[in-house]
């Protein structure tokens, strides 16, 4: 089994979605988060004063899979979260040792389905 974890811009999201439904992902996390990267700060306009935005607004979704499922799902993401911008996002994959569903009891990938 296999954690992955994504930043990606909140305006793919739905796309994004979409898109992990149809390769079978039903279960992830999602969390706002908001981040600096490359892209660095940005400034704005508001009510005649600028300011600087030192983060951007980010969404992280979390979600853990099957390893035969690994590199549908990276396709999913480098696809439908491009925008082909700096700050389009990251991609982390990690180990998951174990997967227990809590009210059934079940381990591995039987917990995680």
């Amino acid at each position: 089994m296999k954690k992955i974890e994504t930043i990606i811009r909140p305006t793919v999201f739905k796309d994004v979605r979409q898109a992990l439904a149809l390769e079978g992902i039903d279960g992830l996390s999602i969390t706002e988060v908001a981040g600096i990267g490359k892209q660095e700060g940005r400034t704005g306009l508001f009510r005649g004063n600028a300011y600087t935005m030192e983060f951007s607004p980010k969404l992280k979704l979390e979600m853990v899979v099957d390893d035969a499922k690994v590199e549908g799902i990276i396709e999913v993401l480098l696809e439908w979260a491009s925008t082909g911008e700096v700050g389009d996002g990251k991609i982390f994959i990690y180990p998951v040792e174990e997967a227990i569903r809590i009210r059934t009891k079940e381990r591995g990938v039987v917990a995680i389905g």
